[in-house]
């Protein structure tokens, strides 16, 4: 911690911040507004949203505490933080909830008024927390935020309930305050999200300003704090989740190949958000269709693909069990095609608000007979745009159905982005067939390039008529054929077709600073914020580690192989039971070890540098 010039005022390097209430007490656009306002500031942030699964959970129960944590930096940082500095409770479902995460000496602030005797014997406290003694390794403020909040909306004459619900405005206001926020982007907000409602944007512009006051003129905070900008390449700069960034990833590849975007999709957590946001994209030339079901909305995108546009769809897990025959047919195809599967936690409807990486064995191998197609992983919010755009180059490319996976922390989870220069995207050419390939101005739908893929023929090209259909292909002809040789020949041309994308494909690039590092931490998708943060701290403890990550999971990097045996260890996080770590020891015959968290959160750091300065002891003192 330094002291500032200004006495009153200290410079921290970070902080990590929790708001936590009921599920309807806002605290998701609480800590929204917050991470805005950070932005504005230029630090560096991640954030992680975490909200029970029903609409409107038990109120004062743990289980339907919804909760928002903000990471914010003046240096480069790679997660929403471990343990909390600061927990802003609004009642003592919250408490109870998040307690434990917290930081020994760190700050409480919480709403008093709601710690009654029924709400505390709701969630199993025997006495009041705040007032029994049970909290003196923290910085307790138990404030009447429902009662100040009340107070400063007085003048709206609303009702007492109506009155209360800006209680997060006003906890908005007094953190503003006090970590040096600035007050105009949220008033400027709140003037545009209830602009047709006046009476509800004034009481939560009064309520934010009196919370904002109240830091100001109170006795209770004996200092505010400050972060200072994070050192940052120069451009434009804005907050983006990942559901948001996928979406804009998925219009910049239709405008780089110029086909007009359709999403087929159904509704599911945590992947609504992406058919919400290309919903508002007509003018870039993308339709949405929100279908009945996950099977329409597949087949729905394939078809869109055969006529020539982008065919997308998106989904979680269970969706993509639904998807896996259409999928086939794809493949069978040889069809373009972008499946977007946003992971949770499973299995069956499991946890549908938490995130996972358990889908990666349905992604490689969850269709029936043999059918291969590439699978990438985007590894951070804003790099979900890059991938997008990557998965647009592969499936047109190679004509193929191509896997995206993400999941639900990088899908809700924001960070900083610096935006592209759209002018340098490469193009992405579908290059139609418009010309009859064959002998005597025939057309051969299956005659293959030096990739292997097939030409695409827009249906209604004169003379490019061909048959199409799940049954299997003639080679070059695409007849219907039964015969032994020609199934084997063409599974086999598919998988080839699969394993030459290779080519395209960047060698692993290995972080091993010293260059003589005995473990390596490979990991894939979201895991790389947890083990850049992790390796950084093993590091900093004096030991050596190397760090690889992977975002073509099929198929996998040219130099995979070498670079595994390079290493006298190979650990593996991953938000699962081992996928990863099974395909590679099963591919490589290399003794990958398995760190495996299955808990709906992401990987701690603070648990897995531990972990790894273990292994690199061990491995030292053979």
């Amino acid at each position: 911690m330094r002291q500032s010039a200004v006495t009153d005022v200290q410079s921290l390097d970070r902080v990590v911040i929790r708001f936590a209430g009921d599920s309807g007490d806002g605290m998701q656009l609480t800590g929204d507004r917050f991470t805005s306002d950070t932005a504005s500031l230029g630090n560096d942030f991640a954030t992680l949203p975490n909200f029970p699964a029903e609409i409107r959970a038990p109120q004062g129960t743990v289980a339907g505490v919804s909760s928002f944590q903000l990471h914010f930096a003046d240096s480069d940082i790679k997660t929403p933080g471990d343990a909390p500095d600061v927990l802003v409770a609004m009642n003592p479902a919250a408490l109870k909830a998040n307690l434990a995460d917290l930081k020994r000496g760190g700050v409480i602030i919480a709403d008093a008024h709601e710690f009654t005797k029924r709400n505390l014997a709701k969630v199993g406290y025997a006495s009041d927390p705040l007032t029994d003694g049970s909290l003196t390794d923290y910085q307790l403020h138990a404030l009447d935020l429902t009662g100040l909040t009340v107070a400063s909306v007085e003048q709206f004459h609303l009702g007492r309930k109506e009155a209360s619900r800006a209680k997060n405005m006003f906890s908005l206001g007094l953190l503003t305050w006090l970590y040096t926020r600035p007050v105009e982007h949220t008033l400027e907000f709140l003037d545009h999200k209830f602009g047709t409602k006046p009476e509800i944007r004034d009481s939560n512009k009064a309520a934010f300003l009196a919370g904002h006051a109240f830091g100001e003129t109170t006795e209770t905070f004996a200092v505010r704090f400050e972060v200072a900008a994070a050192p940052a390449q120069p451009g434009t700069y804005r907050q983006i989740t990942g559901n948001k960034a996928l979406a804009l990833g998925l219009i910049a590849g239709s405008v780089t190949s110029g086909l007009p975007l359709f999403l087929g999709a159904y509704p599911i957590t945590p992947a609504s958000d992406v058919l919400h946001e290309l919903s508002k994209a007509k003018d870039q030339g993308v339709t949405t269709f929100q279908a009945e079901d996950e099977i329409a909305a597949v087949g729905a995108a394939l078809g869109a693909s055969y006529a020539g546009h982008l065919g997308v769809t998106s989904t979680s897990g269970p969706g993509m069990a639904l998807k896996s025959e259409t999928i086939s047919l794809a493949v069978m195809l040889e069809q373009p095609l972008v499946i977007c599967d946003i992971q949770r936690a499973g299995p069956a409807t499991g946890m549908p608000t938490k995130t996972e990486q358990a889908d990666l064995l349905q992604a490689m191998f969850g269709r029936h007979g043999e059918a291969p197609l590439p699978v990438i992983a985007a590894q951070s919010p804003a790099d979900c745009f890059d991938a997008a755009i990557e998965a647009v180059r592969i499936a047109l490319t190679y004509r193929t159905p191509v896997i995206l996976l993400t999941d639900g922390y990088l899908a809700n989870g924001a960070e900083p982005w610096l935006l592209p220069d759209i002018a340098s995207l490469p193009a992405i050419d579908p290059h139609f067939a418009t010309q009859p390939n064959g002998p005597e101005g025939t057309y051969l739908p299956y005659l293959r390039d030096e990739r292997g893929a097939r030409p695409w023929a827009i249906p209604g090209t004169p003379g490019l008529e061909h048959r199409i259909g799940g049954i299997e292909k003639a080679d070059k002809t695409g007849n219907v054929s039964y015969a032994p040789d020609n199934h084997e020949f063409m599974v086999a041309a598919r998988q080839a077709k699969i394993d030459g994308i290779v080519a395209d494909v960047p060698d692993l690039v290995v972080d091993d600073p010293t260059g003589d590092a005995d473990v390596l931490v490979l990991g894939w998708g979201s895991t790389w914020g947890p083990i850049s943060a992790a390796a950084r701290r093993v590091r900093d403890a004096g030991r050596r580690v190397a760090t690889t990550h992977l975002r073509h999971l099929n198929p996998l990097p040219a130099n995979t192989g070498e670079v595994l045996r390079r290493y006298r260890r190979v650990i593996v996080p991953e938000m699962n039971l081992g996928q990863m770590a099974m395909i590679l020891r099963a591919r490589y015959l290399v003794d990958v070890q398995s760190y495996s968290r299955v808990r709906g959160l992401p990987i701690s750091p603070a648990e897995l540098a531990p972990h790894l300065i273990d292994v690199i002891d061990a491995e030292e003192a053979r």
